[in-house]
C-alpha cells in the first residue's frame, strides 16, 4: 500500500495523544487493581481489538496472513516482555510523582531508542536527527528538574528512567519483528505484529498473575466498564505505534512522540489539577523545538 513520506509524523502524533488519555485511564485503575492489575488492563481488554483491527484490514485489502520466519518470534517475545517490564515501572513511579514529570522522566528514552536501534538494528540517525533528539530529551530533562536536583528524590528518577529503557528496547524488539516480516504492505506488517505482541504480552501476564497474584484476575472482571475503554485505548495507540514503526526508524518515531509531554500537561492540568511550573514550560518549549528539528531532519 502506498506510505506517503509524512504519514509516519501522522501516525505518531496519533498514537502519542491516545497513549496520553490510556496512561491517565491507568493511573486512575491503580488505586482498585494495583500495579501488576492496572498494567495488564491494557493488554487483557486491548487484544481483542487488535484482532478486530487485523480482521477488517484483512477484508479491507484482501492480504492473507503472513508465514513469518521463527526470527519474527524472538523479536517479538523480547519486545512483549520488555512492555510489560516498562508498563509496570511507569504505574509504579506514577504513584510517586506527578504524572506530567513522571511522563518527562520515562520521555529520556529517544536517545537510548537510537542507541539500541543502531546495535540491534542498523538504524541510522544522522547528525541533524542527533540534535533533534538531543535537544528534545534536554526539555523533559528540564521539566523534571529543580533547583536542587531531580524532584522528589532518586527513587522515582530511577524507576522513570528505568521505564525509558524498557520503552526503548520494546520498540526495538517491535519495529524489528515488522521489518523481519519483510512484506510489501506495511499495513498488514504492523497489524500483523501488533495483534501476535499483545496475544503474547496477554499470555506472559496472565500466566503469572494467575500464579503469583490470583486475587487480582478477579478484580479485574470487576471494573471490566472502565477496563474496556482502558484497553481500546491501548490498543488504538499501538495500531499507530506499529505502523509509524514500519515507516520509520524507532528514534525518530519515539523523538516524535515526546508531544505526549504536551498532551500530558494537558490532562494534568484538566483532570488531576495540577499547575504547570516556570522551568517545565520552558521545559516543553524545548521539546517542541527538538521536534520541529527532527521534522526538518527529514
Amino acid at each position: 500500500m502506498t506510505a506517503y513520506p509524512w504519514f509516519w509524523i501522522v501516525f505518531t502524533i496519533i498514537a502519542a495523544a491516545a497513549q496520553t488519555v490510556r496512561n491517565a485511564m491507568q493511573r486512575e485503575l491503580t488505586g482498585s487493581l494495583g500495579t501488576l492489575g492496572a498494567t495488564h488492563v491494557r493488554f487483557l481488554f486491548g487484544f481483542p481489538f487488535a484482532l478486530l483491527f487485523l480482521a477488517a484490514l484483512m477484508l479491507w485489502t484482501g492480504a492473507p496472513l503472513p508465514h513469518p520466519a521463527w526470527t519474527f518470534w524472538l523479536w517479538v517475545c523480547g519486545g512483549s516482555a520488555a512492555q510489560i517490564a516498562a508498563t509496570a515501572l511507569m504505574l509504579v513511579a506514577m504513584g510517586e510523582r506527578s504524572f506530567v514529570v513522571t511522563i518527562a522522566y520515562i520521555k529520556t528514552e529517544p536517545i537510548q531508542v537510537a542507541i539500541f536501534g543502531l546495535i540491534f538494528l542498523g538504524d541510522v540517525v544522522t547528525l541533524p536527527m542527533m540534535i533533534a533528539i538531543l535537544v528534545a530529551t534536554t526539555g523533559v530533562v528540564v521539566t523534571s528538574t529543580k533547583p536542587g536536583g531531580m524532584v522528589g528524590g532518586m527513587r522515582p528518577t530511577l524507576i522513570g528512567l528505568a521505564s525509558g529503557g524498557m520503552f526503548a528496547l520494546s520498540a526495538i524488539g517491535y519495529r524489528g519483528g515488522i521489518l523481519n516480516l519483510g512484506l510489501p504492505n506495511y499495513m498488514m506488517s504492523a497489524t500483523f505484529t501488533l495483534a501476535v505482541g499483545l496475544i503474547i504480552t496477554t499470555a506472559m501476564l496472565s500466566a503469572y498473575l494467575l500464579v503469583r497474584a490470583p486475587a487480582v484476575m478477579p478484580a479485574i472482571m470487576g471494573v471490566w466498564k472502565r477496563s474496556l475503554f482502558a484497553g481500546f485505548m491501548g490498543a488504538f495507540a499501538s495500531q499507530f505505534w506499529f505502523l509509524a514503526f514500519a515507516l520509520a526508524t524507532a528514534a525518530s518515531v519515539r523523538t516524535l512522540a515526546l508531544v505526549e509531554v504536551l498532551f500530558a500537561q494537558i490532562i494534568s492540568r484538566f483532570a488531576f489539577g495540577q499547575k504547570t511550573s516556570g522551568r517545565e514550560a520552558i521545559g516543553m518549549v524545548l521539546v517542541v523545538a527538538g521536534v520541529v528539528l527532527l521534522i526538518l531532519a527529514h
